[in-house]
């Protein structure tokens, strides 16, 4: 009985986790659940938004002058690696300076982007919560590590609503619009 019993279990996990991926992507996904789902929901966009866009629309700008689409990602990168240094966390050693006008390639750009949505996130998840009130100082004025946590999802967003756009006036449809 508890052979039968063990095996029913186990082909019930299994059948489980093979219908599991199938299950409908739901495009509020994180939405609602504090900083943690708010940022996996902002970091999955950045990168489908990122992997919809062709390579030669990374070059893409809506002027002269203004940044690229390939920059605005890079900025978001060097925002978030800059933005985390001040809370505690190293800045990548092969960081350099001008990546944001120097990496363009759309697998090296949505590989630095991935590197820095992941560095974020396993960052906030190792601040304790008393951690989060600790006082720091940026660009000349004191804030808190919790401070640094919203002034990065806040910004990670402002530009997704700016890549939103450029993506449309360039062609392309955000993949969650499609659903």
């Amino acid at each position: 009985m508890k052979d039968a019993l063990s095996k029913t279990a186990i082909l019930g996990l299994l059948m489980v986790a093979a219908v599991w991926p199938l299950r409908a992507q739901d495009p509020y996904e994180g939405l609602w659940q504090g900083f943690d789902g708010e940022w996996r929901h902002v970091s999955k966009q950045l990168v489908e938004l990122a992997e919809a866009t062709p390579a030669e629309k990374f070059a893409w700008r809506p002027a002269p002058g203004v940044r690229s689409a390939s920059e605005v990602y890079m900025h978001i990168v060097t925002a978030n690696f800059y933005l985390l240094r001040v809370s505690g966390p190293k800045v990548p050693g092969d960081m350099k300076e001008g990546i944001e006008t120097s990496v363009t390639s759309k697998a090296e750009v949505i590989a630095w982007l991935k590197r820095s949505l992941e560095a974020v996130k396993q960052a906030h998840w190792g601040v304790k919560p008393e951690e989060l009130q600790r006082k720091v100082r940026v660009n000349g004025r004191d804030s808190t590590v919790d401070g640094m946590y919203l002034r990065i999802i806040v910004h990670a967003n402002e530009h997704m609503g700016q890549l939103v756009a450029y993506a449309r006036m360039s062609g392309v449809t955000p993949p969650w619009s499609q659903k």
